[in-house]
């Protein structure tokens, strides 16, 4: 589940593990996001955490190593397997907000992602207006289309929008903010997440003028125009992430 997509695609409901390594992975990860393996504690021993799984032993210390590389436990002879507070987990890897989505993000979580996330856009957006070419301002016109036409689905809207903040990050041709898709996916799951709580019909109106600005400015090479549209977009959804919920005539602070 680390390919872009996946954290829109579990807005449906949770993806099944390919296989023994994944499911380990994916079954401990959500333990310690959710928890349930308090930072500090040690895991369980080997042989009682085969038996937990139904895996071979090698599979299961593949799975360490991988959580491991993420940040999330640190090994020890003589002591065992460590999870490691938050500060050590590597938050810009899919698979662990993915982890941190399901088992829930907390408000000053989700207060210090929304601090980053509007930083980052921002600063995307007037990169991609100077450095895109034709085929990415031909995606970005694409993808705007299919907000649209994806208006009344959940899944299909998400990854729509997705697709167009990662064609903004493409066309920055700065490859620190490309690889930073997995905050940016995660931003649009959190930001339709209460949408679709609310029973919200059309996930398109609320934001389509500022995306239409920001896909305008783009072609046009107007780098301001397409901040100030990515700001308003982060405006809006800054109060649902947050837990507000903008009227979809609402016009954010600095609006045009």
């Amino acid at each position: 589940m680390s390919e872009p997509g996946s954290l829109v695609r579990a807005l449906s409901g949770r993806q099944v593990a390919r296989n023994y390594h994944s499911y380990v992975i994916n079954e401990v990860g959500l333990g310690i996001a959710s928890g349930r393996l308090a930072v500090g504690s040690i895991l369980p021993n080997d042989a009682e955490m085969m038996d937990a799984y139904g895996v071979s032993r090698t599979v299961l210390r593949e799975a360490l190593k991988t959580l491991e590389a993420k940040g999330l436990v640190e090994a020890r002879a003589k002591v065992g397997t460590r999870v490691l507070q938050r500060s050590r987990w590597n938050l810009f890897d899919r698979q662990v907000l993915a982890w941190i989505q399901e088992a829930g993000p907390d408000a000053a979580f989700l207060s210090s992602f929304v601090e980053l996330r509007e930083g980052i856009e921002i600063q995307t957006a007037g990169l991609a207006a100077t450095r895109r070419s034709a085929e990415q301002v031909r995606m970005l016109q694409y993808w705007l289309n299919q907000r649209s036409v994806m208006a009344a689905m959940a899944e299909p809207f998400a990854l729509a929008e997705f697709e167009f903040h990662r064609t903004l990050c493409e066309a920055s041709q700065n490859p620190f903010l490309r690889a930073a898709s997995a905050l940016v996916e995660f931003g649009v799951v959190q930001a339709m997440k209460p949408r679709i709580a609310a029973g919200v019909v059309d996930f398109a109106v609320q934001k389509t003028k500022f995306y239409q600005k920001m896909a305008e400015g783009v072609a046009t090479a107007h780098a301001r125009d397409v901040q100030t549209a990515m700001a308003q977009v982060q405006a809006v959804d800054r109060i649902w992430i947050l837990g507000g919920a903008a009227e979809p005539d609402t016009q954010p602070a600095g609006a045009v």
